[in-house]
C-alpha cells in the first residue's frame, strides 16, 4: 500500500506538470486563434463569352460571386446594368439569371450586386438621393418588391461598392440607408477600394464601420502591389486591417493580362498567405475576374481556406488538443 505522503507528492508533481502544459496550450491557442479559414470571391459579368453565373459557381472554388455592374444610377438617372453581352439589360432580358443566382445560393455561395465599375455614370447628389438609390436597390435586387426586377425574382445577398470615380460624397449615406434595411433582412455590404490607404472614393463609406467584407485591390497600384517583392503589399495589408470592417480580402488579378500586380500562385500560397492569414480580419482572396481565372482559384483554394492553427501541440511528452 502506498504511503499517503507519496500519493500527495505525486499529485503535486502532476499538478506542476499540468500547469505549464495548460499555460503552453493557452499561449498557442491565443497565438493561432486569429488564423481563420478564408474563401475566394470572384467578379462575374464583364465578358459575354465567359460562361454562365451557374457555371462559375459549379466550379466549387468560390464562396462569394459579385455580379458586375450596375453602371448607371443616382441623380435622377434611370438605373441601368451592363453585363457585357450576357443578356440584354435594357429590355428586361436578364430575368433568367434568377435561376443561376438561386443555383449559386443553394450551394452556400453568396451573390452580390456590384454597383459602379471602372466606367459608368453614377453620382449621388445628396443624402436624399442616396436614400432613394438604397430604396431602389432594396426593391429591385434585394428583399423588396418591384414589377421590374432586372435580374428576376431571385433575392441577392447584398451590395458591393465598386466606386472608382465621379464623387466621394454621400456613399456613407448610401451605406447607412442599405444597412437600415438589415433590420428586416440581412443585407451584406461589401467594398472594393484601391490599396493606397485610405481609398480616395470610399473612405467616408468605410468609416461608417458597416461593411462586412472589404476586398482591397492590390493590383494596378504600383505603391502597394506585388512586383517581385511583397513587402509593400504586406505593409499596405497591415494598414487596411486597421479599418472597422468585418473581414478584409486580398484582391488580385487571376491572370497576367492587362494592368500590373499579378502574383504567381506559388508566391501567394508560400510567401504571402502565411503572413496575412495571421490577421484576425483575414477573409480570403478576391479575384478579378472569372474570365481570367483559368486555374488560379484551383491552385490557391486549399491554401486560402486552410487555417494555420495546428490540431495538436506536443509539450513535455504530453499533447494538448486545440
Amino acid at each position: 500500500m502506498s504511503h499517503p505522503s507519496l500519493i500527495i507528492r505525486s499529485t503535486l508533481m502532476a499538478r506542476k506538470l499540468q500547469t505549464p502544459l495548460a499555460l503552453f496550450c493557452l499561449f498557442y491557442i491565443a497565438l493561432f486563434s486569429g488564423s481563420k479559414a478564408g474563401v475566394i470571391c470572384v467578379y462575374w459579368g464583364q465578358n459575354g463569352t465567359e460562361g454562365s453565373l451557374a457555371d462559375a459557381c459549379a466550379t466549387g472554388n468560390y464562396g462569394i460571386v459579385n455580379i458586375a455592374f450596375l453602371v448607371i444610377f443616382g441623380s435622377g438617372q434611370t438605373p441601368q446594368m451592363n453585363l457585357a453581352g450576357h443578356c440584354n439589360t435594357t429590355t428586361n432580358g436578364c430575368t433568367g439569371l434568377s435561376y443561376d443566382i438561386r443555383a449559386c445560393q443553394n450551394q452556400g455561395i453568396k451573390v452580390m450586386l456590384s454597383i459602379g465599375g471602372p466606367a459608368g455614370s453614377y453620382f449621388l447628389s445628396s443624402a436624399d438621393d442616396a436614400r432613394s438609390v438604397a430604396k431602389y436597390l432594396w426593391n429591385n435586387f434585394l428583399y423588396g418588391e418591384s414589377s421590374s426586377r432586372p435580374l428576376g425574382d431571385a433575392v441577392l445577398d447584398g451590395i458591393d461598392f465598386y466606386i472608382k470615380g465621379s464623387t466621394n460624397q454621400h456613399w456613407d449615406e448610401l451605406s447607412r440607408a442599405l444597412s437600415a434595411f438589415s433590420q428586416q433582412k440581412k443585407v451584406y455590404l461589401t467594398a472594393s477600394p484601391e490599396c493606397p490607404f485610405p481609398d480616395a472614393w470610399l473612405k467616408g463609406a468605410l468609416d461608417t464601420g458597416l461593411f462586412d467584407y472589404v476586398w482591397v485591390h492590390f493590383y494596378n497600384n504600383k505603391p502597394c502591389e506585388y512586383s517581385g517583392n511583397a513587402d509593400n503589399l504586406k505593409n499596405s495589408w497591415n494598414q487596411w486591417n486597421t479599418i472597422q470592417a468585418g473581414q478584409i480580402f486580398l484582391g488580385l488579378p487571376a491572370a497576367p493580362v492587362g494592368g500590373s500586380g499579378y502574383m504567381p500562385p506559388n508566391i501567394l500560397t508560400n510567401e504571402v498567405l502565411p503572413s496575412i492569414k495571421k490577421s484576425s480580419k483575414y477573409g480570403g482572396v478576391m479575384l478579378w475576374t472569372w474570365t481570367s481565372d483559368k486555374d488560379y482559384s484551383s491552385a490557391i483554394k486549399n491554401s486560402v481556406s486552410e487555417s494555420l492553427r495546428p490540431h495538436y501541440i506536443s509539450f513535455n511528452n504530453m499533447v494538448c488538443k486545440l
